[in-house]
C-alpha cells in the first residue's frame, strides 16, 4: 500500500457516493422478505450453490465498516467492502457458509500487540480540525506528521479499527475452536501497522493479533501475503520466532515499503531464533498470470511441504491485480484466486483475509470469486442483475457487467520488465533458504509441550513487571518532587564560588 503525501486529505465530510442503485434494484427493493429471499434462492441454484461436504466455511464482517472514509482523494475506499459484500450475498454464497456479524475487538484485545499509549492516541483523535494543539506531541510520537504520512486522522478511526480487527480475530477464534476450516474475513490483512505507528494505510495489525490467537493452539504457523505490497509489518512482528514462518510475495525497488528484499531472511546467523523463517519474492513490474502461477505453485508448495504448518493465514490483497491504482502488476482475477485454490489444496485450516485493493470494483470481483472458492463454487460471469450498485461494474472501463473482465488489455497493462530466467533465480533461492529450515526442531515439533501453561505463565510474569514499573514510576516520583522541594539543603549538591 503506497504512500504519497499528495493523496492524504484532512477528513471534512464524506463525499458523494459514486455509486447508484440499478432499476432491477429498485424493483427488487419492493419485494416482501419472503420474495426477495426466494430471489436469492434462486440465483444460488442457477450457480449450484450448497454447504461444502467434509469441510465448513465461516463468513466474519460487521456492516459498520463500511461507514468509515479515509478522505475523498484518498486512495482506500471502505465501501469497496459493501461491494463484496453485495455480490457475495448476490450470487447466493452466503447459503454455503456460517454467517457471523462480528463484535468490534475490545482494548485489551489489540493491547497484546500494540502499545497501549498509541491505542489510546487511536481511540481518543478526532478529525484534524480538533487536535491542532491538544494531540501536536502525539501526532509526532507517532508519525502522523511525517511528510509522507498515508495515514490521515478520520473522525471514527477507533471504530474502523476495532470493527476490522474484531472480524478477524473472530474468524482466527473459529480456526482454533474446530468450529470452521475455512474462515474469512475481508475487512482484515492489514499488514503495515507495527507495535505503535501506523504505515501503509494501516492503523492496527489484525493479521498479528490473529496469529499471535493461533499460536495458543498451532506450533507452526504459515504467513502467505499476496497483496502488491511487502508483509513488512508482520515480518517484523515475528522477526525472531521460528514458529510464524511468513512468505511474502511483493513488488520490490523504488515501491512502499521498501523492504522484503532478497537477502532479508529473518536474523543473521543460523542460531538465532527465527533465522531464515522470513521468506521473501520479490517481483518486477508486469508479471502476469502465468508466471505468477508457476511461481506461487512452486514456492509456496516447497514451502509447505517443508516447513509442514498446521495452518495457514493467507493474505489476499487485491492491488496485484492488473489495473489497479497503484499496483504494478498484470495479474486477472482467476489467476489471483488460483493462490486461495491452491493453499486450499492442502486441505489444512486457514484463514483468509483482505488487504490492499485500489479499484473497487475488482476488489469486489476478486474477493467475490475467491468466497466461491472456499466454499467449492462456480460463479456465472454475468453479474446478478438485481445487486444494488450495478451500475459501478458496467459500461467497457467498468469491466462491462462482468464477474471477469480483462484486467491486463493492453492499454491498461504495464510493461514486463523481468525475464523468465530472473523468476527461475528466485525460485531456486528460496528453495536454498527452504533448505537452511527442512531440519530445524521445530519442524519436527508434533505440539508445544504445555503451550497453555507456558503463554498463561508469560503473562503473569509481563503483569508483574508492569507493576513493578509502575510503582517505581510512582516512588520516583514521590522522591523526584521532595528533592525539588529541597533544594540546597543537606545532602544536596551545591555550586561553590571561590
Amino acid at each position: 500500500m503506497a504512500f504519497n503525501n499528495e493523496i492524504v486529505q484532512a477528513w471534512v465530510a464524506p463525499d458523494p457516493s459514486p455509486l447508484t442503485t440499478s432499476v432491477e434494484y429498485l424493483s427488487y427493493k419492493q419485494l416482501n422478505a419472503a420474495d426477495k429471499e426466494r430471489v436469492h434462492q434462486m440465483e444460488a441454484e442457477e450457480n449450484g450453490i450448497e454447504r461444502p461436504q467434509g469441510y465448513t466455511v465461516s463468513f466474519h464482517y460487521n456492516p459498520e465498516v463500511e461507514q468509515h472514509h479515509f478522505g475523498s482523494k484518498h486512495p482506500m475506499k471502505p465501501w469497496r467492502l459493501q461491494l463484496t459484500k453485495q455480490l457475495v450475498f448476490g450470487y447466493g454464497l452466503h447459503y454455503a457458509m456460517d454467517l457471523n456479524e462480528s463484535l468490534p475487538a475490545s482494548m485489551s484485545e489489540l493491547a497484546r500487540f500494540h502499545d497501549n499509549d498509541y491505542l489510546n492516541f487511536l481511540r481518543y483523535i478526532k478529525s484534524p480540525a480538533d487536535i491542532q494543539k491538544r494531540h501536536r506531541e502525539e501526532l509526532n510520537r507517532y508519525v502522523f506528521t511525517d511528510e509522507f504520512n498515508d495515514c490521515p486522522i478520520f473522525d471514527g478511526i477507533w471504530d474502523y479499527v476495532t470493527l476490522c480487527t474484531g472480524a478477524t480475530l473472530e474468524a482466527a477464534h473459529s480456526l482454533s475452536s474446530g468450529q470452521s476450516d475455512i474462515a474469512i474475513s475481508w475487512s482484515g490483512g492489514l499488514h503495515h501497522a507495527k507495535k505503535r505507528q501506523a504505515s501503509g494505510f494501516c492503523y492496527v495489525n489484525d493479521i498479528v493479533l490473529a496469529i499471535q490467537h493461533l499460536l495458543e493452539k498451532y506450533v507452526r504457523v504459515l504467513y502467505i501475503d499476496i497483496d502488491v505490497h511487502h508483509g513488512d509489518g508482520v515480518e517484523a512482528a515475528f522477526f525472531n520466532t521460528d514458529r510464524v514462518m511468513t512468505l511474502s510475495y511483493h513488488k520490490y525497488g523504488e515501491f512502499f515499503p521498501g523492504t522484503g528484499g532478497p537477502d532479508d531472511t529473518g536474523p543473521k546467523g543460523y542460531t538465532e531464533p527465527g533465522a531464515y523463517f522470513s521468506l521473501n519474492v520479490p517481483l518486477e513490474d508486469g508479471i502476469d498470470d502465468k508466471d505468477y502461477e508457476w511461481l506461487f505453485r512452486r514456492i509456496t508448495g516447497r514451502t509447505i511441504e517443508v516447513y509442514k504448518p498446521q495452518v495457514i493465514v493467507l493474505q489476499c490483497g487485491a492491488d496485484s491485480l492488473g489495473g489497479d491504482r497503484l499496483g504494478k502488476f498484470n495479474l486477472n482475477i482467476k489467476a489471483h484466486g488460483k493462490c486461495v485454490e491452491f493453499v486450499k489444496a492442502h486441505n489444512l485450516p486457514i484463514l483468509v483475509l483482505g488487504g490492499g485493493g485500489y479499484t473497487p470494483r475488482n476488489v469486489a470481483r476478486t474477493w467475490c470469486h475467491e468466497t466461491a472458492l472456499c466454499v467449492g463454487a462456480t460463479l456465472h460471469d454475468e453479474l446478478p442483475s438485481f445487486i444494488p450498485y450495478r451500475q459501478a461494474f458496467e459500461g467497457p472501463s467498468h469491466g462491462s457487467g462482468l464477474l471477469y473482465p480483462e484486467l491486463n488489455i493492453k492499454r491498461l497493462s504495464h510493461p514486463k520488465t523481468y525475464e523468465r530466467r530472473d523468476l527461475e533465480n528466485c525460485a531456486a533461492r528460496c528453495e536454498e533458504q527452504l533448505r537452511c529450515v527442512m531440519h530445524h526442531p521445530v519442524v519436527s515439533m508434533a505440539r508445544y509441550p504445555q503451550l497453555g501453561t507456558v503463554l498463561r505463565a508469560k503473562q503473569e510474569v509481563d503483569a508483574e513487571i508492569r507493576e513493578e514499573l509502575e510503582d517505581r514510576g510512582i516512588q520516583d516520583e514521590v522522591k523526584r518532587r521532595k528533592q525539588e522541594r529541597a533544594t540546597g539543603r543537606r545532602g544536596e549538591y551545591r555550586s561553590i564560588v571561590h
